[in-house]
């Protein structure tokens, strides 16, 4: 078995020698000296070449878009920019049905005109975030405080008015 390893390494590296003849005259055309390790380098390079220049032909030129599963820059763009405007389009078409409800329970008499306002129903459409509305307690505590100041400043007002209306 060492033989036979041996004998297949001796062989890589034998000289060979490739002779292009004409077949009428016999006359030598070109010759190369070869050895089987140069011809499965070349071949190995050769491969990995066309591999290198296929893959760079189809990743930046326009050609990927013939492979199935890529589309056209120009198709995500165009996608895009329609996603946005359907978005643009629903949310004003709520407004619009929002605004066209409230105008038909003004004219069933279901709603007073006095209450009835463009930016109050627009209002209504927009969706509200959820915050938090609990008060806390520094809250209640500014609450109360400044409802003190304005009983001790309603007590002290009266007089003044009266003042200012003799």
């Amino acid at each position: 078995m060492a033989k036979k390893k041996f004998d297949f390494r001796k062989k890589l590296f034998i000289k060979n020698r490739l002779v292009i003849l004409n077949e009428d005259t016999f006359e030598e055309i070109f010759s190369f000296k070869l050895t089987l390790m140069n011809v499965f380098v070349i071949f190995s390079l050769g491969g990995i070449f066309l591999i290198l220049i296929t893959t760079f032909i189809i990743a930046f030129t326009p050609l990927r878009e013939f492979i199935p599963g890529y589309s056209s820059s120009q198709l995500k763009k165009n996608a895009t920019e329609l996603a946005i405007k359907s978005d643009s389009l629903e949310t004003a078409l709520k407004k619009n049905e929002a605004y066209i409800k409230g105008i038909q329970k003004v004219l069933r008499g279901e709603l007073e005109y006095a209450k009835f306002n463009k930016d109050s129903i627009l209002a209504e459409v927009d969706e509200p975030s959820e915050v938090n509305m609990t008060a806390s307690e520094e809250e209640i505590k500014l609450r109360e405080e400044v409802a003190k100041e304005e009983k001790q400043s309603g007590e002290k007002s009266p007089s003044k008015n009266k003042s200012d209306k003799k």
